[in-house]
């Protein structure tokens, strides 16, 4: 057989506003034609049809029984190979999967060219500012014996086990049914083993449900006790990660199975069961892995500082709304810090939830920052290995006191292992940063008040 005949494709890219273009390839009818052909040819000598010896059935029959199933797999070798082509030859950077209302609809017919509209995200196109010189306050922090404490009852509190209740009271915790729908009767989640927390009187009545934090929760939920059904009414976030919750009227539909209570376990008992003489020396554990949270929590407020100083001098074009795409990026870059940080994960799904909440100008610079040091790690020439990947996991599972390798295995089984990466690309860029800055070491008292002033500011 003849090699075919490389014609270029039409291409044409056009913008749609900040951060997305549309990709529009016109494949010729000769390349759709020959591509046809050649799936044609190797299926008729490839093909065993009742009837016939292999390869010996007609060109007529292995079209009419095979026809359709040809024009699909042609139409996404086509777009594939057209897409990867035009986004090379022009250079263009795309983040995530590419989107096309048309192209399920799209055929390929023989005799005709092969038009594709495809929508693209972009980076935006901004100047990088100075990164030397920046003024960033370091707070003199170390561990107390209060820190300590908490940190110890908070254990105790995880390693606790559960009193079942007839009747809950605050604080305690409800495991059930919920199911969300929205205003146009449509159900967007649905789920048995769903957990909800009572509020307590520090929470002020606001409480989580399905990832949504609602405002008046203790009033919606009450106190109920098993078998009932709640209905909690709330408002989609504006930047939720499925984009047709935003501003939606929603209702969860709630039915607690069982009702518990947690009862701390004793700091001796479980310093047993790590394998310590008592529980000061479980203390010392905790005062040890608290240091060592401490100069991470030191790192994170200077990084905070660098950040904030690029989103402040650094003038970019974003979407005015964001993409599901993008929502969803922000609250894994999100959970994967608070991860690092050691928070537990009752309140990572509490900060997401008030994330989905924030406002569009707070979700905006969280994609800033995103942009503006996915540029600066290029700057810098940033690198990370595999080696620092695995090491940030075990870090991770030490906080979460899994297994390393069981985390791994999650992380890739939820996609997030590519946010392990960026994440620590993010931090080495944002460490070359701070390598350059003007750091001061404060104590926490001056640190606190001058953070509380910046807050006022804004």
């Amino acid at each position: 057989m003849a090699e075919a005949t490389e014609r270029p494709n039409q291409v044409e890219i056009t913008d749609l506003g900040p951060c997305r273009k549309k990709v529009r390839i016109e494949i010729p009818k000769e390349t759709v034609d020959e591509h046809l052909e050649s799936q044609l040819s190797t299926l008729t000598v490839e093909s065993e049809v009742p009837g016939f010896r292999k390869g010996r059935a007609p060109r007529r029959l292995i079209e009419k029984r095979f026809g359709q199933a040809v024009k699909q797999q042609a139409k996404e070798q086509l777009v594939a190979s057209a897409y990867g082509k035009a986004i090379e030859d022009h250079k263009l950077r795309v983040l995530g999967n590419p989107t096309s209302e048309e192209l399920g609809r799209l055929e390929v017919e023989p005799g005709k060219p092969l038009l594709i509209e495809i929508e693209v995200e972009v980076p935006p196109e901004f100047e990088l500012p100075a990164l030397e010189g920046i003024t960033v306050k370091k707070p003199a922090t170390s561990v107390t014996e209060e820190m300590v404490g908490k940190e110890l009852e908070k254990l105790c509190i995880q390693e606790g086990t559960l009193d079942e209740r007839e009747v809950p009271e605050q604080g305690d915790y409800l495991t059930g049914h919920a199911k969300l729908e929205g205003s146009n009767g449509k159900t967007y989640f649905e789920s048995d083993g769903i957990v909800v927390q009572v509020p307590g009187a520090d929470k002020q009545g606001k409480g989580m449900i399905v990832g949504l934090v609602v405002e008046d929760f203790s009033q919606q939920l009450g106190l109920p006790k098993p078998g009932d059904t709640i209905t909690i009414k709330t408002t989609g976030p504006e930047n939720h990660e499925n984009e047709e919750l935003r501003g939606m009227a929603l209702t969860v539909t709630y039915k607690p199975a069982r009702v518990d209570r947690i009862i701390p376990a004793q700091a001796d008992a479980m310093a047993a069961r790590f394998g310590m003489v008592n529980g000061e020396q479980l203390k010392g554990e905790i005062r040890n892995r608290l240091e060592q949270r401490v100069l991470i929590e030191q790192m994170s407020v200077m990084r905070q500082q660098i950040a904030k100083h690029l989103v402040d001098v650094t003038k970019m074009d974003l979407p005015e709304r964001f993409s599901g795409a993008q929502a969803a990026r922000n609250l894994e870059r999100r959970r994967l810090e608070l991860m690092y940080r050691g928070v537990d994960p009752q309140r990572i799904e509490e900060h997401l939830a008030d994330q989905r909440a924030a406002t569009a100008i707070a979700a905006q610079n969280d994609l800033k920052v995103f942009f503006m040091l996915d540029k600066a790690a290029e700057k810098l020439s940033v690198r990370v290995t595999e080696q620092e990947v695995n090491g940030r996991i075990a870090q991770i599972a030490i906080e979460r006191n899994e297994r390393p390798e069981r985390l791994k295995q999650q992380l890739v089984q939820s996609n997030q292992i590519q946010g392990v990466f960026l994440q620590i690309r993010e931090h080495k860029t944002l460490d070359a940063i701070i390598a350059k800055a003007n750091v001061s070491e404060v104590s926490v008292e001056e640190f606190n008040t001058w953070a509380a002033e910046q807050a006022k500011a804004k």
